[in-house]
């Protein structure tokens, strides 16, 4: 597992983000390629696996859904996010540990 690139400044962490959409369950699947790979079960369909997205991330890391910008790759599986008001040590917090 590689392990999961972060860039904090200005009290904000951006970090990649591989989405797998139409997934059966909704969970953060730990980390592939210094991204964070996240299962969501919404469609890639008029912006609703982003919407998805944002609100699981939201609950995970306890902040408001404006705190969460996908700052590139809007419409692919590839994203890169920007979240504001989170450390990343809350964010690797999140990442399940490999067995």
């Amino acid at each position: 597992m590689s392990a999961l690139k972060i860039t904090e400044k200005d009290g904000a962490i951006t970090f990649a983000l591989r989405v797998m959409p139409r997934a059966s369950r909704l969970a953060i699947l730990g980390v592939h390629d210094g991204a964070l790979k996240v299962a969501l079960t919404a469609p890639p369909v008029e912006g609703a696996a982003n919407a998805a997205l944002v609100k699981f991330l939201s609950k995970q890391l306890h902040v408001p859904k404006r705190a969460i910008e996908i700052v590139h790759g809007d419409h692919g599986r590839n994203k890169t996010l920007r979240v504001t008001g989170v450390t990343a040590e809350e964010l690797r917090a999140l990442v399940p540990q490999a067995q």
